[in-house]
């Protein structure tokens, strides 16, 4: 029998009142999940920026203020 059944049967065989916790359980870790999942692709965004940037503020500029011909207050 496989697991996802295993489950299922184990809560038909629940009161409805613990059926609802399970389910309320249930969106609880999808929810967790999802916010790993987010923290998880943030912090390999700044990873890749840093990495993308690294060495650059040590770099002179390439051009100057007098360069300019227009600027915008």
């Amino acid at each position: 029998m496989s697991i996802p059944k295993n489950i299922v049967d184990s809560i038909r065989a629940l009161p409805k009142s613990k059926q609802i916790e399970i389910f309320d359980f249930v969106e609880y870790l999808k929810q967790k999940a999802e916010q790993a999942e987010k923290e998880e692709d943030i912090t390999w965004s700044n990873l890749s920026i840093a990495s993308a940037m690294r060495g650059m503020e040590t770099e002179e500029p390439l051009y100057s203020i007098g360069d300019l011909t227009e600027i915008y207050q």
